[in-house]
């Protein structure tokens, strides 16, 4: 496995997003003693519960830069990951270096290492796909859960027409302009230095093999090799009944209409109003974060 490992001077300066960084090594999975360092924030209290918040693809940390801040001064501590292969996580080179699973084990050795409990979740695009999974491999450590603009498929259902046009794109296309995404799956206008911190990670193509490779490994076939575990995921959430809530927007055509199976199948899903960001596209972190922010203030409203 060959890793790349983006110049912390790339990251100077960028449009408010001050903090500090924070590091765990985590085993690369390739057979070999290599280490991969991912890299996450970590801020407000120590002590304060725990907010763990994933992003998807192409996006990293910065995606969550005003939902931290404003965490953060309501007393929670909040985490913020950077999946491998984005951020200032270290950066495989071959798109094969990258699974599914993989990334499953890589989130879950790096969780362990902060020795995390009662956990409040919030994933969004494949930070949903990964921290779903997490959450029914160890729900003892989740005491709730928001997702947004996800799902968890099993490749019994047909994902879109846009999804497979993106995964087309994805594979084949002569470039990739980070920024570009963002964009345009935001409703709202974003600055130029915004724009640039998401072109941040990625010096050159040769750095986005885990962003290129994201799409193919979404399950959209009954053989896809993670089918079986998606299925028993399904299962274990389907007595998963802590408090369990959607804030998907309205503005999204990839993810339109899969909140309603997580309304349907997980029990803690009944206990809580679910809401529709109205105004934002599929980052809706980017278009609406302070009415994310309320939403999982009164997710965890029992415990403030």
């Amino acid at each position: 496995m060959h890793v790349l490992r983006t110049a912390d001077e790339r990251f100077d300066g960028l449009a408010d997003y001050p903090f500090e960084p924070s590091y765990v090594d985590v085993v690369a999975g390739d057979g070999s003693d290599l280490k991969l360092r991912v890299h996450y924030v970590d801020e407000g209290p120590q002590d304060g519960r725990p907010v763990l918040l994933l992003h998807g693809e192409p996006s990293w940390s910065y995606l969550y830069r005003a939902m931290i801040t404003q965490l953060a001064n309501a007393g929670h501590r909040v985490l913020a990951p950077d999946l491998v292969g984005f951020g200032k996580s270290d950066k495989p080179t071959a798109q094969a270096d990258y699974s599914y699973r993989r990334h499953i084990a890589w989130l879950e050795e790096w969780l362990f290492a902060l020795d995390l409990r009662d956990i409040t979740l919030f994933g969004q695009d494949w930070g949903g796909l990964i921290g779903l999974r997490l959450v029914a491999a160890h729900s003892d450590l989740f005491s709730a859960v928001c997702v947004a603009n996800t799902g968890l498929p099993t490749g019994d259902q047909d994902l879109g027409e846009a999804f497979y046009k993106w995964r087309e794109y994805a594979a084949t296309s002569q470039v990739f302009p980070i920024s570009s995404f963002l964009q345009n799956s935001t409703v709202r206008m974003l600055a130029d230095a915004e724009l640039a911190a998401y072109e941040a990670p990625f010096p050159d193509d040769s750095y986005k093999a885990g962003a290129r490779v994201f799409p193919n490994l979404v399950p959209a076939t009954p053989d896809d090799p993670e089918t079986p575990a998606q299925r028993a995921a399904w299962e274990t959430l389907a007595h998963f009944d802590k408090p369990f809530v959607t804030a998907f927007s309205d503005s999204d055509p990839i993810t339109r209409g899969a909140d309603k199976p997580f309304h349907k199948l997980v029990p803690g899903a009944n206990h809580n109003d679910h809401v529709t960001i109205e105004q934002a596209g599929h980052f809706l972190q980017e278009d609406k974060p302070h009415e994310l922010v309320e939403v999982l203030l009164q997710l965890m409203e029992p415990a403030r």
